[in-house]
């Protein structure tokens, strides 16, 4: 009898959330691709107890990327991904978590190496306010206009939330969306920065602030990640970024991506179709200044030179090097952390596949 009392008393889930990458070559903030590396909130909710001594009913623990940094915050109101729930629930009327709320968060992801931790935070936040206020009628495609009040990248956070190699596009948020204080705003919107309590209930998102698709892939491709050791902030590689481009490179751009999702999504793969598929020049070019060796790695990997090799890119905003390939995953692997090498910058790698976007597990 004590333990159906203990289980109707205490709700317990995992919240899994896939890393990203975006743009995939001439893809600027369309395209992305959900990876096999997986944030989780382990979310425990104690309805034994009436009253909480933690900030808004939540307790924060974490383990993983930035783990004693400083950089993570476990302060509810400060960390994003609370931050983010809070927005959630305060749209529907809930200032603060269930009693007695612990979210711990374990996260492999690096942390501003353009694997989309940001994004997959955001996302797992919208789902952690959904889970834990009871709000069963937030569809996928509702929770992605939440998600993009929040966070500008449609292709990272479509990734993360629907899974697999997706197309997406946003609507801009009018002025006075982006001037309320009580969204919380990434670092990628221009300030206020929100998540401040003012008391006052927050505007939902209009509905339909973006959209996607899902393209194929074809089941022989898989990503080869190589993750320099220091990171790019975001803010950091859109500054770079002219703020006009030359016509014949946005033809260029406009060219391949209208190849690259029916190319990726071909089975056999043809490397080079993919390779020629994957080319860019509105990001790449202008962020080899933040990433040494970007331009050499680039232009020498090709699949003439490197068997397996279909193409490779900057992931997001970098500094992780994507390599798509086919085989030979050490070999390129290798090889792309040579390069690094010459510039006295120290790597790791991963060998990823697409994922399904976030789940939800509860515990029975």
């Amino acid at each position: 009898m004590k333990k159906r009392d203990k289980m109707a008393t205490t709700e317990s889930f995992v919240i899994k959330t896939p890393c990203s990458s975006a743009n995939i070559g001439p893809g600027f903030d369309v395209i992305g691709l959900a990876l096999s590396m997986y944030l989780e909130l382990h979310v425990t909710i104690d309805r034994t107890k009436t009253s909480s001594e933690h900030p808004l009913n939540c307790r924060v623990t974490y383990e993983g990327q930035g783990e004693g940094s400083g950089d993570i915050s476990l302060d509810p109101e400060v960390n994003l991904l609370t931050r983010v729930a809070l927005y959630v629930l305060r749209c529907h009327d809930q200032r603060s978590f269930p009693v007695e709320t612990h979210v711990h968060i374990v996260n492999p992801i690096p942390l501003g190496r353009g694997l989309g931790s940001s994004g997959a935070a955001v996302v797992a936040g919208v789902l952690l306010g959904k889970e834990v206020g009871g709000l069963h009628h937030l569809t996928p495609e509702r929770l992605f206009d939440f998600c993009l009040m929040i966070e500008r990248h449609p292709d990272n956070v479509g990734a993360a939330l629907f899974g697999g190699f997706v197309g997406t596009y946003l609507k801009p948020l009018t002025p006075e969306d982006v001037a309320r204080t009580e969204i919380p705003l990434s670092e990628v919107l221009p300030a206020p920065q929100g998540g401040v309590d003012t008391g006052i209930r927050p505007p939902e998102p209009p509905v339909g602030i973006g959209h996607h698709i899902k393209f194929p892939w074809a089941k022989e491709i898989k990503a080869v990640a190589i993750i320099p050791e220091f990171e790019v902030p975001t803010a950091k590689a859109r500054e770079v970024l002219p703020s006009l481009y030359p016509r014949t490179d946005v033809t260029f751009n406009l060219q391949r991506i209208a190849l690259l999702p029916v190319a990726l999504g071909q089975s056999p793969p043809d490397p080079e179709l993919i390779y020629l598929a994957m080319q860019d020049k509105l990001h790449q070019p202008y962020r080899q200044t933040l990433i040494p060796g970007l331009t050499e790695i680039v232009e020498s990997m090709t699949p003439a030179t490197q068997p397996g090799l279909l193409g490779v890119c900057l992931s997001g905003a970098g500094p992780t090097i994507l390599a798509l390939a086919t085989g030979h995953f050490d070999e390129i692997a290798e090889r792309i952390v040579e390069h690094f090498k010459r510039q006295d910058i120290v790597c790791s790698w991963k060998v990823l596949e697409p994922a399904e976007g976030t789940q939800v597990i509860r515990k029975s």
